[in-house]
């Protein structure tokens, strides 16, 4: 079982329990997955700068990137319908707890000037999304290889109802949220 499934089952159900005052705990919100996306742009012109984002999403979720392709054609941007895009991973269970224990431990630390995320990334129903500007700083990337930094977004999906439940929620996992205004 990884760190923080254990420290979840051990320490943050016993204390949503008290913060949200509820006594059952399936009630209490959980972490259902997460969603790593690159949209890469440039592959309209260039295939291999796809490949290369695709690669390096597998590298640091440990999982194999999905291609995904453009649902309508835009002019304006050269896109056709069902041309190759933009690669997503979807992590579910311990490769989900894994991945967020690396991300709150050693990539968040990494980014150049952090002073916490941003508590304002929540949809309304519970969910965050969170952008990287740079892939370098995840360690399991080899700088050398790098042709072309690109920027990527982590979507954290939860059962909790509210924006509080879902801020609760990660906070209680060790998310560094910045002090709200």
């Amino acid at each position: 079982m990884t760190r923080l499934l254990e420290e979840y089952n051990s320490r943050i159900i016993p204390e949503l329990k008290q913060s949200l005052g509820r006594t059952n705990v399936h009630a209490i919100p959980k972490l259902l997955k997460i969603v790593v996306s690159m949209g890469v742009g440039e592959a309209v012109n260039d295939r291999k700068r796809l490949d290369q984002a695709a690669d390096h999403l597998t590298q640091l979720s440990g999982q194999k990137a999905q291609i995904c392709k453009a649902k309508k054609s835009v002019a304006g941007f050269r896109l056709r319908e069902g041309q190759p895009i933009g690669c997503r991973v979807t992590l579910r269970g311990k490769r989900m707890y894994d991945f967020l224990d690396r991300l709150i431990t050693l990539v968040l630390p990494r980014v150049r000037d952090f002073r916490g995320i941003s508590p304002k990334g929540f949809d309304g129903r519970g969910n965050y999304n969170y952008g990287l500007n740079e892939q370098l700083v995840f360690p399991e990337i080899d700088p050398e290889s790098v042709t072309n930094t690109q920027g990527m977004n982590i979507t954290f999906v939860t059962t909790a109802e509210t924006n509080d439940e879902g801020r609760a929620l990660l906070r209680a996992f060790g998310m560094p949220f910045k002090a709200e205004d």
